[in-house]
C-alpha cells in the first residue's frame, strides 16, 4: 500500500514542475480529492449511498473539487490545482491529467440513453483547464483536449481538440416549471415532438452503424488476407 502511495506521488511530481518533494505532492487538493474519493466510492459500491455522499461533499469543501462517489477512476489521476466536477457515471482510465475548472457533465436527452450520461477518458488523455466534455463519450487514449474547449462527440486516439463549439439543438428552453434532465430516454420525454425528434435520431445513429457495418464486411480483403483464408 505505502508503495502504491509513493508510486502515485512520484507520478504526480513528475507532471509538475512546481513541486519539490512528495509531502508537498501529499497536500495537493487533487490529490486529498482523489483519495477521499477512493473511500467514497468505496461506500457507494457497498449500497451506503448516505455515507459516500457525505465524504464527497466534505473532500468538496476542503478541495473545491467534486467528484461524484459513482466515478470510476483508474491509477495515477491527477487533478492540478482543482475546482473540477467529475459526474456519476464519468469512467476516468489510467495517468490521466486532468487540469483546472474542468468539467466531466451530461448533455441534453437528445442521445436517449438512460444510465450512463458522463465521458469515458481512456489513458494517458489530458485536459486541459476549463474544458467542457460532455455526454457519453469516449476520449481515445493518449487525446489531448485544449483549454476551454468544449467536447461533445467521440475523440480518436492521440488526437489534439481544440476551441469551443456552440451550435443550435431542437430543445424548447421557454417552457416554464418544464425541467429536463439530461441523460432522460426518448420514452420518458414529456412533448410528443421532442419524443419523435428523439426517437428518429436513435434511428439515425442505428441506421448509420449497420451501413458502416455492412461496408466494413462487403469492403474487398487484402492479399494477405485472401492467402490466410
Amino acid at each position: 500500500m505505502a508503495g502504491g502511495l509513493i508510486d502515485y506521488l512520484d507520478s504526480v511530481k513528475a507532471r509538475d514542475p512546481a513541486a519539490r518533494s512528495r509531502w508537498e505532492v501529499f497536500f495537493y487538493p487533487g490529490v486529498l480529492a482523489l483519495g477521499l474519493h477512493r473511500l467514497a466510492h468505496w461506500l457507494w459500491s457497498g449500497g451506503l449511498h448516505f455515507l459516500g455522499r457525505m465524504v464527497n461533499h466534505f473532500s468538496r469543501a476542503l478541495t473545491a473539487i467534486d467528484i461524484h462517489p459513482g466515478a470510476k477512476i483508474g491509477r495515477h489521476l491527477f487533478i492540478d490545482h482543482g475546482f473540477t466536477v467529475i459526474g456519476e457515471t464519468s469512467e476516468i482510465g489510467d495517468n490521466v491529467t486532468i487540469y483546472q475548472c474542468v468539467t466531466l457533465g451530461g448533455t441534453a436527452p437528445f442521445n436517449g440513453i438512460g444510465g450512463k450520461r458522463h465521458p469515458t477518458l481512456e489513458d494517458d488523455v489530458v485536459i486541459g483547464s476549463g474544458a467542457q466534455i460532455l455526454g457519453p463519450i469516449t476520449i481515445g487514449r493518449g487525446a489531448r483536449i485544449g483549454a476551454n474547449s468544449v467536447v461533445t462527440k467521440e475523440v480518436a486516439p492521440g488526437a489534439t481538440m481544440v476551441g469551443p463549439l456552440a451550435r443550435p439543438v431542437p430543445t424548447m428552453a421557454d417552457k416554464a416549471g418544464e425541467f429536463m434532465p439530461y441523460g432522460t430516454p426518448c420514452d420518458e420525454l414529456s412533448d410528443p415532438l421532442e419524443k419523435r425528434l428523439c426517437q428518429m435520431e436513435q434511428e439515425l445513429k442505428k441506421l448509420r452503424a449497420e451501413a458502416k457495418a455492412a461496408k466494413a464486411k462487403a469492403a474487398p480483403k487484402s492479399d494477405e488476407e485472401s492467402r490466410s483464408a
